[in-house]
């Protein structure tokens, strides 16, 4: 099954964290948005690459900084002197895998920038609205916002991913194996393995899954329970 296919190759690059995989693709099948937090050097932005390398579909990285534009992620319309009419330019987030890496480097309305695209799906410029491609998610990556020149994610971008993910280190075995192969220069890169076509069937399936009442109950005890705690 490509499924597993999929799996085993991850989890083949990304050395150790299988439960970290089985999360990501279990976030993708539920039509989810990703986010992997951890400190500098745990293999985020690998993990997020091989993740979207994975499927054979329009893939988009963005690497978020202090200096850029809401327009430099969602695109603009500008005057074609031309043709003397208005043109749309849609930026890099118009694909079907967006790896944003670094997302709290960039300022708060750069970061709103994301909000109505992953929440609905389409974004909004000059007055119209573009659908975006299906299917679209976002994995992005965080640094700690004790890292110099990082700012919050407000808790309305942090609502539109469905997991957040703090991946820490591979055990001692893992990262010795991960050492040897640098030393030998061995290079493992992701390959298509899944379509687009095949992540919307298995989200189609995944919706056809029965849940009971009891089931449902128990998740808004638990919802209701954080929203009342003292803490």
């Amino acid at each position: 099954m490509k499924l597993q296919q999929l799996k085993d190759q991850l989890n083949s690059i990304y050395l150790g964290k299988p439960d970290v995989i089985d999360l990501c693709l279990t976030a993708l099948i539920a039509e989810g948005h990703i986010l992997l937090e951890d400190v500098p050097g745990t293999g985020k932005t690998m993990l997020a690459k091989s993740l979207a390398q994975s499927f054979e579909s329009a893939f988009s990285r963005i690497q978020f900084t202090a200096d850029l534009l809401p327009s430099d992620v969602i695109g603009s319309d500008f005057f074609n002197l031309k043709t003397q009419e208005f043109e749309n330019k849609r930026g890099p987030l118009f694909a079907n895998v967006v790896l944003i890496d670094e997302i709290n480097r960039a300022v708060p309305r750069t970061q709103s920038a994301l909000l109505e695209a992953m929440e609905e799906r389409q974004v909004s410029i000059g007055g119209t609205t573009y659908q975006m491609p299906a299917p679209f998610f976002v994995i992005a990556t965080q640094n700690p916002i004790e890292s110099a020149g990082t700012f919050p994610l407000p808790d309305a971008q942090l609502d539109r991913f469905m997991v957040a993910i703090e991946v820490g280190y591979p055990d001692f075995e893992n990262e010795r194996r991960l050492l040897s192969e640098i030393l030998t220069n061995v290079r493992r890169s992701a390959v298509g393995i899944a379509s687009g076509g095949d992540l919307i069937s298995w989200q189609e399936e995944a919706r056809r899954v029965h849940a009971s009442q009891d089931v449902l109950d128990y998740l808004l005890h638990i919802v209701q329970a954080t929203r009342n705690h003292e803490l």
